[in-house]
């Protein structure tokens, strides 16, 4: 299984990634307290990851974006 973490600080990082990272998808759920700042469940039912743990800077080909526009 192939991560997608795109690391905002490497010179090769397009912007256009930025906005189809885990923790802009409706469908990831931030984990409670401290962790959840940058860790939360993926809950598409479509993607692999479904039920997992994911950082919030990776990402998946079932990313959907969210409605209000928010991060993390």
């Amino acid at each position: 299984m192939r991560l997608l973490n795109r690391s905002t600080g490497n010179p090769d990082y397009r912007d256009e990634w930025f906005d189809e990272q885990c923790g802009g998808c409706r469908f990831w759920i931030p984990l409670s307290g401290d962790l959840g700042l940058d860790w939360g469940a993926c809950t598409h039912t479509d993607s692999r990851f479904d039920g997992r743990v994911r950082f919030e800077h990776d990402g998946c080909e079932h990313f959907s974006v969210r409605d209000d526009g928010t991060f993390g």
